[in-house]
């Protein structure tokens, strides 16, 4: 089923990302926790691509799992790093004959070791280029990326939102967030998309922390925003100051996300995207405390 479908029949449409795997063993865990998934009955389930295409292979086979093993709809995450034109029509053609029939298009990020980001001499500049090639190729459906605190190479919101937009027009179904922590950034990022005319479901992402390293490191490092690291709200930051361990980090985690979601389901949201870091537990409390307050049947 193609985005479009998901989020007209499944709202709110519950959707989990995982990461391919390093080792053996962290293939084996994912594979028993991908049971656990099942149970959790997402609409989709989305799968990464390492940063300069560094995981294009596991992608692509995890993609495939994902779809034939465990029947869950999958939406394949693609990026122009490191392709020509002609291997990313490649790659896409290869996804639509293996059924993989959505994907997350992304500029993408610049591979280790690489400060600013260059694209191949073959290939293309932005997601919008790739919105558009995939498009030419197959009826997918396509997500891109938001940022509701601006992306960090775009100096103005103006901008940022001029860039979703032409996102959107070439033929983007869907608009997934980067994570948050304060719901009124969410809030003020789809008050202002719509005002420049875009129209399709806007999907927030929410990552239920582990850990205060975990928490810093997302926010510093993979969610970087125009004005620096992902912020912190001062709500957060003062319940933060209590957490003795881990433990009571991972309970801080599952509760402020199920917060978030709570103020998110009641105003409406077409679902919530997470961020799960490969980790079942955390989701499935999430999910069990919003089905029990009704939020989710």
């Amino acid at each position: 089923m193609r985005l479009p479908e998901i989020y007209a029949h499944r709202r709110p449409a519950i959707s989990v990302e995982f990461f391919p795997p390093k080792t053996p063993a962290g293939e084996a865990l994912l594979a028993q926790r991908l049971e656990r998934f099942r149970a959790l009955d997402p609409a989709f389930c989305s799968i990464t691509y390492g940063a300069g295409g560094s995981t294009r292979e596991k992608t692509l086979e995890w993609a495939r799992r994902l779809r034939n093993e465990y029947g869950f709809e999958t939406m394949c995450h693609l990026t122009c790093v490191g392709h020509s034109r002609e291997e990313l029509r490649s790659l896409l053609e290869g996804l639509w004959a293996d059924a993989i029939e959505n994907i997350i298009a992304l500029r993408g990020d610049p591979p280790r070791g690489q400060e600013n980001w260059q694209p191949h001499p073959e290939g293309l500049r932005h997601a919008v280029e790739l919105v558009r090639l995939a498009r030419s190729v197959a009826p997918f459906g396509i997500a891109v990326a938001g940022f509701p605190e601006g992306h960090p190479e775009s100096p103005t919101e103006q901008e940022d939102l001029r860039y979703l937009k032409e996102k959107v027009d070439a033929g983007a179904d869907v608009v997934i967030t980067q994570l948050f922590f304060d719901n009124t950034d969410f809030f003020h990022y789809v008050n202002a998309a719509r005002a420049v005319g875009v129209s399709v479901p806007i999907v927030p992402g929410i990552m239920p922390f582990r850990t205060v390293a975990q928490l810093e490191k997302f926010t510093t490092v993979y969610a970087r925003t125009r004005n620096g690291p992902a912020r912190i709200p001062e709500k957060l930051r003062k319940r933060l100051q209590g957490i003795a361990s881990d433990e009571d980090a991972a309970r801080l985690g599952i509760a402020y996300a199920i917060e978030q979601c709570e103020e998110l389901l009641d105003r409406g949201v077409p679902g919530i995207h997470f961020y799960c870091l490969n980790e079942s537990d955390a989701v499935d409390a999430i999910l069990q405390s919003l089905r029990s307050s009704h939020r989710l049947a």
